[in-house]
């Protein structure tokens, strides 16, 4: 309450919050859920509910944030000048909060590089290290609903922070006060002074060459597509990322075609939820396309629909990142360019299918935590360390994120949408859909089935139920899970595994626990690191298709009973 009266007695910047605060002054939970706690600083940056107060995202926790990086930088920077690449997507008070974040920096004297329209996340990575920057941000929410925004901090390798890094950040920003331990200018001096400078053409352009040089050359003309930005920033780069491979007929969902951050026709713009997706399946209805694309708001991940005899099948991240690495590794050995070592990466949620695929090509396969920027890393580590950067083929993860090239270090539906493009084009030449092409390598594999549940939990309230879940999770482990014996587990945040892999975990530590039982099903608990959420993944093989659904549906019946809700 008395942070919430601090508030009140302020001349704010934004009218907004002012009235907003007026609002619920005779309302003590509306209070509470704003102020109970500062919005926290992980490695996703932060994100949360537009609005006012100390856990909500508004111009004064973006720039108390913002403080805390410049301090940060200029603490480590031994001397040297230091920059900063700046995005934002179509979020609501997307602009505001990059022109803030360039301001707080110039004022800093730290020179901020900002995108002048709204642009993808992986072009904040590309800008970042295009223009050499010591660190990035990316003003977006992702696919959560319109009330969000969000702030996705980068490192000069064009990862998103490392663990040590946003604890650093952090510190940073917890030893400043809000409203008077933050520096200020006006964006327009910054502009004039040379402290902040609009990202040029240029640096667009070699960002849509750099994802061109991933082509794997085949020709992808006789492809009809229909494309979704759902709102967001993936229209310009996609459009023309798919005109250079020879795609010309592309019609755009009308509805989902501009910006717009309230995101009228999917209030979950997620390409995963088949929701997201219904305006596009509705003029696929009409058009008749090959295949549907859709982009989320900040165009680092692609979902997609498949003309399947005139229906339009919807794919799943984990089915499309197994298709994409197959592909790949086919047509490099077709075309003579497969590297000597080649190498993928995937996380530890991901299907096991990928497994027997990488070892039919001969490609090392490498899992890494839930996070792109795992997959960063050890992308940093085949070129840097290993010295073969060639040997990269590609990164996946099951919630539509992709990327076959270094030139970044994020998933890419920029990147995603020209490969699978192709794909279907590769696939078409040969008589077969994407949908004939996955049921082929099931025929081939196994019948791999994986879903994934979520639990949300909202509030102050909802973080302790959460952190009690968890907590009864490892204090009593489950023995058996949907009538199978629970025959080992590992805890990702004790870095140790029991039972049939006995064993310390080299990862970084996360807060995940594994339960893998004695059919070769696998269960995955990990609260989510950006949404007030757990989320449950569910991993099985069937027979046949349907036994490997009737397998999942019976883990899915048991997980409420697990998590005791």
């Amino acid at each position: 309450m008395t942070e919430f009266e601090r508030w009140l007695q302020q001349d704010l910047d934004d009218q907004d919050l002012t009235q907003e605060l007026e609002s619920v002054k005779d309302q003590p939970d509306e209070i509470n859920d704003r102020f109970y706690q500062d919005l926290e600083f992980g490695t996703g940056g932060l994100r949360g509910v537009i609005g006012a107060g100390t856990n909500r995202m508004n111009v004064y926790t973006v720039r108390k944030a913002t403080q805390g990086m410049a301090n940060y930088l200029l603490r480590h920077s031994n001397g040297q000048p230091q920059s900063v690449a700046i995005a934002h997507d179509s979020r609501n008070k997307g602009v505001a909060f990059a022109q803030q974040s360039a301001a707080v920096l110039a004022a800093n004297g730290i020179k901020a590089y900002l995108y002048p329209q709204l642009m993808p996340t992986p072009a904040l990575s590309f800008a970042v290290r295009h223009l050499h920057c010591n660190a990035g941000i990316c003003v977006t929410a992702s696919h959560n609903p319109a009330k969000y925004n969000g702030y996705k901090a980068y490192g000069s390798d064009g990862c998103q922070v490392t663990a040590d890094m946003a604890d650093g950040i952090m510190n940073e920003i917890k030893s400043l006060d809000i409203f008077t331990g933050v520096k200020k200018m006006d964006f327009q001096a910054g502009i004039d002074q040379g402290m902040i400078e609009y990202i040029g053409e240029e640096t667009v352009n070699a960002f849509i060459d750099s994802v061109y040089s991933e082509s794997l050359n085949v020709d992808a003309g006789g492809l009809k597509i229909v494309y979704t930005p759902l709102n967001g920033s993936g229209k310009m780069c996609v459009t023309r990322i798919l005109d250079k491979i020879g795609v010309k007929d592309v019609t755009i969902v009308p509805e989902q075609s501009e910006p717009d951050g309230n995101f009228p026709t999917c209030p979950y713009p997620n390409p995963e939820i088949r929701e997201a997706l219904q305006k596009g399946l509705e003029l696929c209805e009409k058009v008749q396309p090959d295949l549907l694309l859709a982009t989320d708001p900040d165009c680092d991940r692609v979902g997609i629909a498949v003309n399947q005899n005139g229906e339009y099948v919807l794919m799943t991240g984990n089915e499309v990142g197994i298709m994409l690495l197959d592909f790949i590794a086919r047509v490099k050995k077709e075309q003579g360019r497969m590297p000597a070592h080649p190498v993928a990466v995937t996380t530890i949620v991901s299907t096991d299918m990928v497994d027997p695929i990488a070892k039919e090509y001969g490609i090392e396969l490498r899992r890494c935590l839930t996070g792109f920027k795992y997959i960063g890393d050890i992308i940093a580590e085949l070129e840097e360390k290993e010295g073969n950067a060639d040997s990269y083929l590609l990164g996946f993860e099951e919630s539509y994120g992709y990327l076959s090239g270094g030139y970044v270090r994020d998933k890419d539906a920029v990147d995603g949408s020209m490969l699978i493009c192709q794909m279907a084009a590769y696939y078409k030449q040969k008589g077969m859909t994407l949908a004939d092409a996955m049921n082929a390598l099931y025929e081939k594999y196994g019948f791999y089935k994986n879903d994934l549940c979520n639990f949300g939990f909202e509030g102050e309230d909802g973080m302790k139920t959460m952190n009690g879940i968890m907590e009864k999770l490892r204090q009593a482990p489950p023995e058996e899970i949907a009538g199978a014996k629970v025959v080992g587990r590992s805890d990702y945040k004790e870095s140790l595994s029991y039972g049939d892999k006995e064993g310390t975990i080299d990862l970084p530590k996360s807060n995940v626990l594994e339960y893998r039982m004695e059919n070769g099903c696998k269960l995955i608990v990990r609260p989510s690191g950006t949404e007030p959420k757990i989320k449950i993944y569910l991993s099985g093989k069937g027979e046949t298709k349907a036994g490997a659904e009737e397998i999942i549906q019976k883990m899915k019946d048991a997980v409420p009973g697990l998590l005791g809700i």
